[in-house]
């Protein structure tokens, strides 16, 4: 590849701010920052847009509205004073005269703008007082001789302080200096009708006139797929390596006798559903093996995910080893460890608390029944993986609500001689073409049928003007014997913005409804507060629990029949369902008041329509995905994965089986090649994904 032709003559801004807060960082910290350190970091960083700088047009063919490049002489230049200071150029060429205005400019501009020289000029083109203009133009001095650019000239994304032009000589000095290999075997380049890797880079960064510029800038010119495809491609050796990685550690084989496992089924008042069977059926055969199982279960809000954990703690304690689950919030991990407890302590099990704000003889107790084995399951925080926590056996790690810890706190837990074995738990169900890119590494089971007797949430639009309705639906549920949940998106007050806090709400729904019994949780209270409040809610002593998003997952409480989400376009999609999943656990039909304020905006109508017609939780992610993008959706900082760039699995979910079966043929057949594009792609995920 040929160096692109430089950018000298180009009148930029200064790249120190005023005050020097850039002055404290280099270009090469600046760049580091949105990932540009290597050669192939700097090639894979492709133009947003593309300027057409190839051709010079007549200034009296300009019209308003439109865009063009002319190239003429400086007649006059001149600062006037109107409400602001301006600078204004009058450019002539042999057809016709334009001004070039500038509103906001440096003293380096002006130097460079005098009369008698000779510049070109692009930009948009508006029609003024003075005949037509263009505000603020990329101004370029040149002279009598100087050639015309070969290519359209590349607009790439950058950071304040790094210019244009010099991002565009540091990839085009990368263009010479390296060697686009193809590394796909050319018969299955041909076969998949794809560019020829090396080209389809040159052809992006330097592309020629009768290039499409609008198929470029869309991302559908045939040199974006092939770089889309190669994208796709990296991510799924990327995670076949690491897969192939942790299958190199040796875990213990939980086979069992069958003894607790089987006392728990029959002790449950209820039979398992056919997907519960089937996921204890895929989780029982890995942990049967000395290959660390490494599986995802997910499923819908109160689709009984914490059972098949519970047979799988079972599992681990019949087999001589410990269990731990751990959990994001204290009221989660509270709430598992009184089912669990209930479940496993009859049979025999120990079932040990661990949480950050424990009382310290507790603590103490529970910490040496740790590591000296005799807790069978112990359910916590992260506090389970802190100083000085030490098992004795650990051969099962269950984290429930995965997404919410990082890479490191879920691989802390399977630290030791022997690997243990992971499970990973899910209320969010995950598309299926998120799980083929982000997930592949995993094994995934899917729990998507609620067990019988369970009555589909109702879901009720109702504008904040008709809160006199809400009051009187909760009085007749309450009346009715059941009880309430009223959730609001702050603690407090705030100046910033104006949403119902939950303070303020628990006073104001004691004043209209007097007779009712009103509590109130929030993440901010103690432990032995929040536990409180629970515990009241749970033995019906509480009507209406006021509360945040705290009661988002694990909250189980059957005779809780409404779920009432103040300012509900506040939330997100995935929040929304996953409050709604509070009620509707019981016996008796249940309902939904998303309660929301007018106008709306497009998105907040988009959202709440969605949760109105669905209660399908994988339909519900589907449009989740759509609206937030995947990296959002999944937490991606938390999984430590790197996000796709250029790819887009919805435009291009046809390519996934494909590039599935191309990496599994990689690996297998060329495997220099398969690490050398994980390489090419991802700066620093080989390291990660080989934890």
């Amino acid at each position: 590849m040929q160096a692109a032709g430089t950018q000298a003559g180009i009148v930029s801004p200064p790249s120190v701010v005023a005050d020097g807060r850039l002055a404290r960082t280099t270009t090469k910290e600046r760049l580091a920052r949105i990932g540009l350190v290597r050669d192939w970091d700097f090639l894979l960083h492709l133009p947003s847009r593309y300027v057409d700088e190839t051709r010079i047009v007549p200034i009296d063919s300009l019209a308003g509205g439109s865009q063009g490049q002319v190239e003429g002489e400086i007649a006059d230049v001149q600062v006037v004073v109107r409400r602001r200071r301006q600078l204004l150029v009058r450019l002539r060429d042999a057809s016709g005269e334009l001004l070039l205005r500038w509103v906001h400019f440096y003293a380096s501009q002006q130097a460079q703008l005098l009369p008698g020289r000779r510049v070109r000029a692009l930009g948009q083109v508006r029609g003024g007082l003075m005949g037509i203009e263009m505000i603020h133009p990329q101004i370029r001095v040149v002279d009598e001789q100087a050639a015309l650019p070969a290519h359209l000239t590349p607009v790439y994304p950058t950071v304040e302080g790094v210019p244009q032009a010099w991002l565009r000589r540091r990839i085009a000095r990368a263009l010479q200096d390296t060697t686009a290999t193809d590394l796909l075997p050319a018969p299955l380049r041909r076969s998949l009708d794809l560019m020829e890797f090396g080209a389809a880079l040159e052809l992006l960064h330097r592309p020629t006139p009768q290039v499409d510029a609008a198929a470029l800038e869309q991302r559908l010119h045939p040199a974006w797929r092939r770089l889309q495809f190669d994208e796709l491609l990296a991510q799924q050796l990327a995670l076949r390596q690491a897969r192939a990685r942790r299958r190199r550690h040796d875990a213990v084989a939980l086979r069992g006798d069958g003894r607790l496992t089987r006392a728990l089924l029959a002790a449950l008042p209820f039979s398992l559903t056919a997907d519960q069977r089937k996921v204890w059926s895929e989780i029982e055969q890995d942990l049967a093996t000395v290959i660390p199982m490494n599986r995802l279960l997910q499923g819908d809000v109160g689709s009984g995910k914490t059972i098949v954990a519970a047979l799988a703690a079972a599992r681990a304690v019949e087999s001589g080893y410990q269990a731990a689950l751990m959990a994001p919030t204290e009221i989660l991990a509270d709430q598992h460890y009184q089912r669990l407890a209930r479940l496993l302590q009859p049979l025999g099990v120990n079932v040990t608390w661990l949480g950050g704000r424990a009382r310290e003889a507790l603590r103490r107790t529970a910490l040496a029944d740790i590591e000296t084995g005799a807790a069978g399951l112990v359910v916590g925080t992260h506090a389970l993986i802190q100083e000085p926590v030490r098992f004795a056996r650990l051969g099962l790690a269950i984290v429930d609500e995965q997404h919410r810890f990082g890479v490191e706190q879920r691989l802390a837990l399977r630290q030791g001689a022997a690997t243990p074995h992971l499970l990973m738990l899910s209320a969010t169900p995950i598309p299926r073409s998120l799980a083929m890119t982000y997930l592949s590494d995993l094994d995934i089971s899917v729990i998507q049928t609620l067990p019988p007797g369970r009555h589909a949430v109702r879901t009720k639009l109702i504008s904040g003007a008709r809160r006199d309705e809400v009051l009187r639906r909760i009085r007749a549920e309450v009346s009715a014997g059941r009880q309430a949940y009223w959730v609001c998106p702050l603690v407090e007050d705030s100046d910033e913005i104006e949403a119902m806090a939950a303070v303020r709400m628990v006073e104001q729904t004691r004043s209209l409804l007097p007779e009712l019994r009103v509590g109130l949780l929030h993440g901010q209270m103690s432990a032995p507060e929040k536990r409180a409040a629970m515990d009241a809610f749970a033995a019906q002593q509480i009507d209406v629990l006021v509360a945040t998003t705290v009661v988002e997952v694990g909250i189980d409480v059957p005779n809780a029949s409404l779920m009432v989400i103040e300012h509900a376009q506040r939330f997100g999609l995935a929040t929304l369902h996953q409050l709604r999943g509070r009620v509707g656990r019981g016996a008796v039909q249940s309902t939904c008041v998303l309660l929301f304020d007018e106008p709306l905006s497009e998105q907040a109508r988009a959202r709440l329509k969605v949760l109105y017609e669905s209660n399908d939780g994988f339909e519900i992610a589907r449009c989740d995905l759509r609206l937030r993008g995947p990296g959002e959706f999944l937490g991606a900082r938390q999984w430590g994965l790197p996000l796709l760039r250029f790819a887009d699995l919805e435009r291009d979910a046809a390519w996934l089986d494909v590039v599935r079966r191309t990496a599994d043929e990689l690996i297998e057949q060329d495997p220099r090649s398969a690490a050398a594009i994980v390489q090419r792609w991802f700066t620093g995920a080989t390291q990660f994904l080989g934890a």
